[in-house]
Order: structure tokens, then C-alpha cells, then sequence
């Protein structure tokens, strides 16, 4: 390419960035393109899906897999093996290049400022589109807003973008895709809200909310969404029927939290096992089918099964078979190595507990008169809520799905109650409890990231005064007059660290001790901070040491690299604190 063409090319993008970075029209201009774009991506993933699902097993175009009445074992184990084996091919090669993990919107926005890699996107909705188009029980959600969020910090690094501004951007290509996915713009914006960025506020809500209708547009202009929800009209609700609806919301939260739990249980049992990784999708995928030999409502993410038993009357027994076999299939699914979601599943779900709870309150109180479809919205939402999280998110999926006020009002209350018991007894949503099991500690998409970025390494002096210990304290106070440090950390023979002397102690030590080994009035000898820790944890150490300067040593040879004042680490990371916050406000 000639220098003239690409010199108009960076003309072209530094104007474009000087828009987007100064004017909040050109902001929405910029969400706009990127929710249409993830709405693009959610039809050509769906029609692929349906398309390997035809193909695969043999159903009509207009039919969904779960919802078909019977699969033939052969085909299902076939499918599903052989989608395990290509599942364990793309493990067996990222391990083999050494690969990192792949990181989601929630931890590119909590820790990356909204970084992710466009080639990870592609890559996970490839696996997203293998495991749901075999059969295996995840839905696509997943590769939805992952592809979506990629796409989205791909045009925002381009744009050079700033870090606020870059992770509002993520979260408008995860909100059209969820909106896209289920023709609901709320919902797709407080999903956005509520787990990729972690916050509303007026400088996040309008290119958010313009993505989210985007993303709606662009999906009914290519043929419809996936995962419209549809129901009967609901009764109006009573005092009671609320807090019958809390209830249920209560049991919904001990089922999603024992449904995490499983999952971590089954996916240790995974790694513990002698199978090499890439045998274990094969395996799962075999379970899957199976379990899909009692009922095909196991396979896929389950909109199918949820059309076919909304109208229907479904004994109790059944249900709660139900409920046990696609809660296994895709803790299974998941465990052993295929990739997707659960946002449907947990829909599914809950919309299965909803029902056996009406049918249980009907037999208990006859008199409540609860009705069985605000049982089942409010078993969705609050199932969702449990493992996916979003009280929000889930509550005007429920009104954008009904229509419904009145029964959104009943919705959110349990939906509220099924999370806070979820924090109270768990702390973390699916997405984040995996991200815990990785060794991370995060809750939610709020952004920490600046935190782990000011590092000691970047605040401490990296030319500290240092001394050696053996010397006599005549020597110290002759190399370190009065005025020229304030703390000198000392070494050994072997150059480790062995503590801090304070310079006007030292010199107002009586003459006749002088001759002393200088060692004798270290201070903090087994106290020190490292390179890697962030200010937080630094602060935490000067707290405890009750110092105002601490050493900073190599964590391997104990050698002194730096030291680090409480006071500067203090102002720092309340400058820090500060910037971040303007940004979540728009300040």
C-alpha cells in the first residue's frame, strides 16, 4: 500500500477519534454501528446453529432440537463425540502454543480497561456454534456477547479509545447481542449495566441503550431473534402473591448456588481424572447423550423445550426430573470442556421451577390462587438471577416478554431477594465464580484493573539508600548525616534484606555505643512489600507495620529493590480512586 492511501486512512481515524473522543453524538454514532454489528453476528450464529441441527439430526427447519419428540442414540453420541473431539482438538492446541485463557467481556472490563482480542471472539463463538450445533447443552448467549464485546474493543482500541470510554464501549456490543438475541432492548442494556460494565450512569445510558435498539433493528431486518419468550397473560397479583413469588425466588437461589457448586465439583472431578484434556469433551458429550436418550429437552439451550411445555400440564415427578436432567447436562457440558452459556438454560430452568412450585403452592393453599404464569416468569428471572445474575436485566426480560406491569413488579421483588441471598450465602454469579476458580477474586465487572496496575513497582524509589548490617554504627552515622535520609534499609553478607534504620535514631544513640554493629537498631527485618502488589495491598502493610516506609525486595534472593513511603502511596491511589470514578460518572 502506497503512503499516500494510508496516510488518508490515519487522517480518516484521527478525525473519527477526535469525534468519538470529544462529542457524545459521535459516542452513539459509534454504539450504534457496534450493536448492529453484534445483532448481525447473533443471526448468522443462530442460522448456523439451526442449519448443524437440521443437518446433524435429521429435525424440520422449523423445529427446535430440544423440542423434538425423540433422537435416535446413535445419532446423539455420534454428534456429540465427535463435537467432543473437535472441542478437545481446540484445547489440545491452545495448550500446545501455550495460549493464555481466554478472557470474557466481565474480566476484560474488571481488570483489561475493556481489552479483548477480536481473534478470541472469533474463536469462541466457533466453539460456542460446535458445542450448541452437536447438541450439547449450552445456548449460544455466550458467543453472542463475546463476539459482540470483541467486536466492540477491536473499533474502540482502534479509535484510541480512553479507558472509560473504551469499557462502556464493551458493554454496548454485549448489550446488542443479548438484545438482539431476545428482541429485548432493556433487557440487552441492563445486562450491559449490570455485568459487563458494573454501573449506570447518564454517561454510560445513552450509547448503551442505543446499542441495545440497534441490535434489536438489526436482528428483525435479517429475520427475527432466537430467544423471544412468549406467555399467557398474568392475573393480577395480591400482597400474598408477592411474597409467595419471594419465596419462590428464595428456593431459586438455593438451586442456582447448588448448581455452581456442581459445577465446580464436577469440572474438579474433570481435571482429577487420568483422561488427557482433550478426551474430556468426548466423554461429556457422551453423558449428554445419554441423558438425551430419556429426553431430547436436554440438548441445546432449551427454547424449544420451554415452547413445547408452557402450555402444557406437567406432573410434578416429571418436573423435577426434568429440572435434575438439563441441570446435569449442562453442568456436564460445561465441566468437561465444551464452551457456551447457561442465560437460556437457567431460563429454561426456572421456568420448570416456577411451574412445580405452583403446582406445590396450589396443593398447600389452595385459597392463594397463585398464578401459574407469574410462578413461571418469576421462576425464570429468579433462576437467572441466581446463576447468570441481574436482578434488572432479568426483571424487564420479563416485562419486555408479558407486557405486563403488574407482574413485573412481583418479578423484581423476588428477583431482589433471590440475590441477595445468592450474595449472602455465595458471593458470585456462574460467570464470576468461574473466573474464581481461575484464581480470581472478582465480583462483578466493576472496574479494579487500575488498582492492579499501580503496582509497588511503579510507585516505589527505585534508588534507595542502603547500608550494609555488619557495619558499626560510627561508620553509618558518618555515611548518613543528619538531613540526608530519613530510613536506610540494610543487607547482609549474602545481600538480602535485613531491615530498616532510622537515620535520626541512629544519631542520637550515645558516643559510647557507636562502636555497635548498626544492625542492632533494625527495624521491620520480616516486613517488606514486592514488586507485583498493588497499592491496596500496600497500604494494608504499612497499616500493619504501623511504618511510614517499608523496604520493597525481590521475593526470590531478598534483594532491595526500592522503597515505598505510606504517604505517597496514600495520594497516589486516591488520584487513582479519583480518576476512575470521573470516569464511571462522566466527571
Amino acid at each position: 500500500m502506497s503512503a499516500a492511501p494510508m496516510s488518508a486512512k490515519n487522517a480518516v481515524f484521527s478525525a473519527l477519534r477526535g469525534i468519538v473522543r470529544s462529542n457524545s453524538i459521535g459516542q452513539v454514532g459509534i454504539a450504534i454501528g457496534v450493536g448492529a454489528l453484534a445483532g448481525a453476528c447473533v443471526t448468522a450464529m443462530t442460522r448456523i446453529a439451526e442449519f448443524a441441527h437440521v443437518l446433524i439430526y435429521g429435525i424440520a427447519f422449523d423445529e427446535r432440537l430440544s423440542a423434538h419428540t425423540h433422537i435416535r442414540p446413535l445419532t446423539a453420541f455420534a454428534a456429540l463425540g465427535l463435537g467432543g473431539l473437535v472441542m478437545g482438538a481446540f484445547e489440545h492446541w491452545r495448550r500446545a502454543r501455550g495460549a493464555p485463557e481466554i478472557v470474557d467481556p466481565i474480566e476484560a472490563n474488571a481488570l483489561r480497561g475493556g481489552r479483548l482480542s477480536l481473534r478470541d471472539g472469533v474463536l469462541v463463538a466457533a466453539q460456542t456454534l460446535i458445542s450448541n450445533g452437536c447438541g450439547a447443552s449450552v445456548g449460544l448467549e455466550a458467543g453472542f456477547a463475546q463476539i459482540g464485546s470483541a467486536i466492540a474493543s477491536r473499533t474502540g482500541v482502534s479509535l484510541d479509545l480512553r479507558r472509560q470510554d473504551l469499557r462502556t464501549l464493551v458493554g454496548c456490543g454485549a448489550a446488542g447481542a443479548i438484545a438482539a438475541a431476545f428482541a429485548a432492548p432493556l433487557t440487552g442494556a441492563f445486562y450491559a449495566f449490570e455485568l459487563i460494565i458494573g454501573v449506570y450512569s447518564l454517561a454510560n445510558a445513552a450509547p448503551v441503550l442505543a446499542a441495545a435498539v440497534a441490535g434489536t433493528l438489526a436482528v428483525r431486518a435479517l429475520g427475527g431473534a432466537p430467544y423471544v419468550v412468549t406467555a399467557p397473560p398474568v392475573a393480577p397479583l395480591t400482597v400474598a402473591h408477592h411474597l409467595a413469588l419471594i419465596a419462590l425466588g428464595l428456593v431459586s437461589a438455593v438451586v442456582g448456588v447448588a448448581a455452581m457448586r456442581a459445577a465446580a465439583w464436577f469440572e474438579r472431578g474433570f481435571q482429577a481424572s487420568p483422561l488427557p484434556p482433550w478426551a474430556r469433551p468426548i466423554i461429556g458429550g457422551c453423558f449428554v447423550a445419554m441423558l438425551a436418550t430419556l429426553t431430547p429437552q436436554v440438548l441445546g439451550a432449551g427454547h424449544g423445550a420451554l415452547d413445547l411445555d408452557l402450555p402444557l400440564g406437567i406432573p410434578a415427578a416429571t418436573l423435577v426430573g426434568l429440572i435434575l436432567l438439563k441441570l446435569t447436562a449442562c453442568i456436564v457440558s460445561l465441566a468437561s470442556g465444551f464452551r457456551g452459556g447457561l442465560f437460556f438454560a437457567s431460563l429454561f430452568v426456572g421456568a420448570l421451577l416456577g411451574k412445580l412450585f405452583a403446582l406445590i403452592a396450589a396443593s398447600l393453599s389452595p385459597t392463594l390462587a397463585l398464578d401459574p404464569t407469574a410462578c413461571l416468569f418469576a421462576g425464570m428471572a429468579t433462576l437467572g438471577v441466581a446463576i447468570v445474575g441481574g436482578p434488572l436485566t432479568m426483571t424487564f426480560l420479563v416485562l419486555e416478554s408479558s407486557g405486563d406491569l403488574s407482574v413485573a413488579g412481583g418479578v423484581l421483588a423476588a428477583s431482589i431477594a433471590s440475590s441477595l441471598a445468592v450474595r449472602a450465602t455465595f458471593g458470585y454469579s456462574f460467570s464470576t465464580w468461574r473466573l474464581h476458580l481461575r484464581g480470581e477474586t472478582i465480583l462483578s465487572a466493576q472496574d479494579v484493573g487500575w488498582i492492579r496496575d499501580l503496582t509497588v513497582a511503579r510507585l516505589m524509589d527505585h534508588n534507595p539508600p542502603v547500608f550494609a548490617a555488619s557495619a558499626q554504627l560510627s561508620e553509618f552515622c558518618a555515611a548518613y548525616p543528619l538531613g540526608s535520609a530519613n530510613f536506610v534499609a540494610l543487607t547482609d553478607e549474602d545481600g538480602r534484606y535485613a531491615g530498616l534504620v532510622s537515620v535520626p535514631e541512629a544519631h542520637a544513640q550515645p558516643k559510647d555505643v557507636r562502636a555497635a554493629p548498626v544492625a542492632d537498631l533494625a527495624k521491620l527485618a520480616g516486613v517488606s512489600l514486592t514488586p507485583e502488589e498493588n497499592a491496596r495491598q500496600a497500604m494494608a502493610q504499612f497499616e500493619a507495620a504501623h511504618s511510614e516506609l517499608l523496604a520493597v525486595t525481590d521475593p526470590e534472593t531478598g534483594a532491595v529493590l526500592g522503597q515505598l513511603g505510606e504517604a505517597y502511596a496514600t495520594r497516589r491511589y486516591a488520584q487513582e480512586a479519583d480518576r476512575a470514578a470521573k470516569g464511571v460518572f462522566g466527571a
